[in-house]
C-alpha cells in the first residue's frame, strides 16, 4: 500500500487512540520493538540491537518544547499504520467472501523502503519544505507547535522526525535512503497462499528482494516469462522466484547477489555477507551540501550468518573478504547501469540543475481545457526563472470566476485565475504565505486575451520577482512575489486547466469553487524573452499550432 510512505495522513480519531503512547521517546521504543520482534520470532533469538549513531539525537536531548510535537508525529504514524491495516483487513474479508482465498497469492509489504528519515531531525508539517531545502529556515518549533492539532490532516504533508524513523527500523542501523544498511532497505513482508504454502505462520530467512515478486507470481500462476511483447524484445527478469522456499524453510538460498545504491550510499549482499558504505545522510540533502569523495568512503563488512542486524563490523579483521565484496559491487553496478555514481541531493528534483533530459523541449507549451493532473516533469520548468502565462478566454455576462491554470496546490504552487471578474495571479509558498496580485478592474464580457508576466529577480535559487497582469496587451495590474520554490511544487498534484483538483492554491477555497465559468480557448506557458506571438489573431492560432507539428 501507499502507507506508510510519507506524508502521514489519517483521520483524527485514528490518531487519538495512540494519545500518550509514545511519551517514552524513540530510544525506549526501539527496546520495546526489539523485545516484541524476538517474541514473535521475526528476528533470530541471538540478534543484537544496533547502537544509535551520533548523527541521530537521543530522545532526552530534544528540547522539552518539542516533545509534544514529536509525540504527535508518532501518534499520527501509528494511526496511519493502523488505518492501513484495517483496510487491508477489509480486502482480505472480501477475498474470503468471494470464496477464492485458498487460491489467492497475497503479498503485504508495509513500510517506506526502510522507515524514512526525510522528515529532518525535528519532523516537518510539509515535506515539500524539505524537498525545496527550506525546512530548517521556515519550520521553527513555534511554527510546528501552532499546527499540532492539524497533524495528519489535509492541511499539511506531515512527516515524523529522524529519531522515529530510526526506531521504526529496529533492530537495524540508519533509515531510508541509506541503501547500504538494512535499515534503509529491509521491510517486513507477509506472503499468504493457502493452496501453495502448507505451513501456517512459518518464518523464512532466505534472502529475497522486491524484484523477486514478479518471478514468483509467474511461477505460481504457471505463466512463462514474456520474451516479446507486441514485437518488442523484453529485458529478462533479474529476480528469482521465491516459490522454492514456500514449502522448504531450509532450502538453499537462490538469490545470492544483490547490489544497493542511493545518493552514493551503496552496499552489496553476497552469499550471506554484506559490504556497505554510507556516503551521505538522508536529512542533509540541501543544494551544494559537501560530501566526501567516493574513494574516501569508509566501508564496513558484516557476516550475516552470525550477525543478522549488521552490529559487528569485520572490515579491519577481514580486509580480503571486504575487497572481494567491493569487487562484486563494481561488477553488479556496471552490469545494471548504476555507474557513474551521483550523490547530489535535492538538485536531482530539478532536471536543469542536474543535466537530465526533460520531457518538454523549447520555451513554449500550449495547453487546452480538460487537461488535468499533468505531472511536473511533463510541463515547462518555470522555477528560478522568468515565465509567462497567456490565455484566450470568453468571459460570460456575469464576469469571470474560477481557475484558468494552476500548478501544485495548498502546499506549494501557483495559479492564474479570475476573482469577481478580475484577473488574479496567486503564488503559494509552501503553504506558509500566498502572494496575490489582482488586476485593478474587472474584464468585460466577450473574448479576450489575458496574460501574466513574472520577471525573476535573479541572483540564485528561490528568489522573488515582479508580477505584471495584462488585458489584451494593456497593463491591468502589478505586484510582487518575495520568495519562490526552487525545486518542486508537489509530489502529487500537477497542472490543471479550467479547475483545480486535490487541494487549491488559494487557502479557504475548494475544488468545486475553482471551476472556471467561462470558455478557455487555450493557455500558453512560456519561458524566456517575449516574441509577442501570443498576440496573433485567434482565428489564425490553430493554423500556427498545426504548422509547428
Amino acid at each position: 500500500p501507499g502507507a506508510t510512505h510519507a506524508p502521514h495522513h489519517v483521520p483524527k480519531e485514528w490518531i487519538d487512540q495512540y494519545k500518550g503512547k509514545f511519551a517514552h521517546g524513540w530510544d525506549k521504543q526501539r527496546e520495546i520493538t526489539f523485545a516484541k520482534q524476538k517474541q514473535l520470532g521475526v528476528i533470530p533469538a541471538d540478534a543484537e540491537l544496533t547502537k544509535r549513531h551520533a548523527e541521530i539525537p537521543a530522545w532526552d536531548e530534544m528540547p522539552d518544547a518539542m516533545k509534544p510535537i514529536l509525540e504527535r508525529q508518532m501518534e499520527t504514524y501509528a494511526g496511519f499504520l493502523t488505518h492501513t491495516d484495517h483496510h487491508i483487513g477489509r480486502i482480505i474479508d472480501t477475498i474470503e467472501q468471494l470464496g477464492v482465498m485458498d487460491d489467492t497469492l497475497i503479498y503485504v509489504i508495509t513500510g517506506d523502503n526502510g522507515a524514512s528519515g526525510e522528515g529532518t531531525l525535528k519532523g516537518t508539517f510539509n515535506e515539500m519544505m524539505v524537498f525545496n531545502g527550506m525546512a530548517d529556515i521556515l519550520e521553527t518549533p513555534e511554527y510546528l507547535a501552532a499546527r499540532l492539532e492539524h497533524w495528519g490532516s489535509p492541511e499539511g504533508m506531515p512527516h515524523y522526525a529522524v529519531g522515529w524513523a530510526w526506531a521504526m527500523d529496529t533492530p537495524y542501523q540508519w533509515a531510508k535512503q541509506v541503501a547500504s544498511h538494512w535499515g534503509g532497505t529491509r521491510n517486513g513482508t507477509i506472503v499468504h497462499w493457502p493452496k501453495g504454502i502448507q505451513e501456517q505462520g512459518g518464518q523464512r530467512f532466505q534472502f529475497s528482494h522486491v524484484i523477486d515478486v514478479a518471478p514468483t507470481v509467474l511461477e505460481a500462476a504457471g505463466i512463462p516469462e514474456p520474451v516479446q511483447m507486441h514485437g518488442v524484445t523484453q529485458s529478462p527478469y533479474e529476480g528469482t522466484s521465491m516459490v522454492y522456499s514456500f514449502n522448504d524453510a531450509q532450502a538453499p538460498e537462490r538469490h545470492e547477489v544483490q547490489y544497493f545504491e542511493m545518493f552514493g550510499n551503496r552496499g552489496i549482499y553476497y552469499k550471506g555477507w554484506s559490504a556497505v558504505t554510507k556516503h551521505r545522510t538522508p536529512w542533509k540533502l540541501g543544494v551544494g551540501d559537501k560530501t566526501v569523495a567516493f574513494d574516501d568512503d569508509v566501508w564496513e563488512l558484516y557476516d550475516g550468518s552470525k550477525d543478522y542486524t549488521q552490529a559487528h563490523d569485520l572490515a579491519k579483521e577481514m580486509p580480503d573478504m571486504l575487497q572481494k565484496l567491493q569487487r562484486v559491487f563494481i561488477i553488479e553496478a556496471t552490469k545494471y547501469n548504476v555507474l557513474p555514481l551521483d550523490d547530489r541531493g535535492i538538485e536531482r528534483f530539478n532536471a536543469e540543475l542536474v543535466g537530465r533530459p526533460q520531457t518538454i523541449k523549447g520555451k513554449k507549451q500550449i495547453l487546452f481545457p480538460g487537461m488535468k493532473r499533468i505531472s511536473e516533469s511533463s510541463v515547462l520548468n518555470i522555477k528560478n526563472k522568468s515565465f509567462q502565462v497567456t490565455a484566450q478566454l470568453v468571459i460570460p455576462t456575469a464576469g469571470g470566476q474560477g481557475t484558468i491554470i494552476a500548478q501544485g496546490g495548498a502546499d506549494g504552487g501557483w495559479g492564474l485565475m479570475m476573482e469577481k471578474g478580475a484577473l488574479r495571479f496567486a503564488y503559494n509558498l509552501l503553504g506558509i504565505n500566498v502572494f496575490v496580485t489582482d488586476a485593478q478592474q474587472p474584464l468585460a464580457e466577450g473574448e479576450h486575451q489575458v496574460r501574466m508576466e513574472f520577471a525573476y529577480a535573479g541572483g540564485g535559487l528561490a528568489k522573488g520577482g515582479a508580477v505584471t497582469l495584462y488585458y489584451d496587451g494593456e497593463k491591468a495590474g502589478e505586484g510582487k512575489v518575495l520568495v519562490t520554490q526552487p525545486m518542486v511544487f508537489s509530489a502529487s498534484e500537477g497542472v490543471e486547466i479550467g479547475r483545480e483538483l486535490g487541494t487549491t492554491v488559494l487557502p479557504r477555497s475548494n475544488p468545486a469553487a475553482s471551476v472556471f465559468n467561462g470558455d478557455i480557448k487555450w493557455v500558453e506557458l512560456s519561458i524566456g524573452d517575449d516574441d509577442h506571438t501570443h498576440l496573433i489573431d485567434p482565428e489564425d492560432f490553430m493554423h500556427m499550432i498545426m504548422s509547428r507539428q
